[in-house]
């Protein structure tokens, strides 16, 4: 009779020790990193804390950086980093403002590259193109098959032309394995609609009604997912001519399925 009050004194007091231990065993709050004594005096465009830039393409990529911002006033900078990081020093080093752009290269992460984009780059260069950017030249396997350094110089060529083109939507340039990715879904495109063109009434030689209720799918598979691409990042012809016949090759496949089913004998007729 008297174990249940005694149990749950018990577990309250329990539960009092375990919330005051998780109080005072708490980590401290996170802090940005200010680390001054990194930077060197002299102030230089590229600070290759991590050594990922050979000599040379360091020191051409700091002329091109340097003549790119006297011409246009776009502000590029680089800042490689590993063990060790000046952090919120650099923007008073570097003063940083509202036309410039920061990649910061670090291999611990699952990406390399990151990037600080002042307020007016926005302007030109939308969201989407940076989370682009990031994908296409800092993941693994571009920087396996590339190296560091590519990845660094690809990236500062990319957004530098973009500026001054004055601005770019999406990454200028179609990787293979984008343009099969447009393929396959080109081709599902095609297959979406062949199935819903399939003639259901006797007579009838396309079901363009179905076509029409379906067109938004594979309307989206073909034309958003397998010619947009394609048409904003590349003026290549090829690319685009050949998910134009996948896409009519998986028409055909799919509207020809059921005609080539009813053609092949069966095991009784044999």
């Amino acid at each position: 009779m008297h174990r249940r009050p005694i149990q749950r004194i018990f577990c309250s007091a329990l539960a009092i020790v375990l919330a005051l231990s998780a109080w005072f065993v708490a980590p401290p709050a996170a802090q940005a990193i200010n680390n001054p004594d990194l930077l060197p005096d002299i102030e230089k465009p590229i600070l290759d804390l991590a050594n990922f830039l050979p000599s040379l393409q360091e020191e051409n990529l700091t002329n091109k950086i340097e003549r790119f911002e006297k011409e246009t006033g776009w502000k590029l900078r680089v800042l490689t980093q590993f063990d060790q990081t000046p952090g919120r020093a650099v923007k008073n080093y570097w003063n940083l403002d509202n036309r410039s752009v920061l990649l910061i290269a670090d291999a611990r992460g699952g990406n390399l590259l990151a990037f600080n984009v002042g307020d007016d780059v926005y302007d030109f260069l939308p969201r989407t193109f940076w989370v682009e950017l990031q994908t296409r030249f800092g993941n693994l396997y571009y920087v396996r098959d590339n190296g560091e350094n590519n990845s660094i110089a690809a990236s500062i060529d990319t957004v530098s032309q973009c500026l001054e083109d004055g601005g770019c939507n999406v990454v200028p340039g179609l990787p293979r394995e984008q343009w099969i990715l447009t393929l396959i879904t080109s081709i599902l495109g095609g297959v979406v609609c062949g199935l819903a063109a399939i003639p259901r009434k006797a007579g009838q030689v396309v079901a363009w009604q179905w076509a029409l209720i379906f067109s938004p799918l594979w309307g989206i598979l073909f034309i958003a997912f397998g010619i947009g691409p394609v048409v904003t990042r590349t003026a290549d012809w090829l690319p685009l001519f050949r998910n134009i016949i996948g896409f009519a090759l998986g028409v055909m496949v799919a509207y020809l399925s059921p005609m080539m089913n009813t053609s092949q004998p069966s095991e009784s007729e044999t």
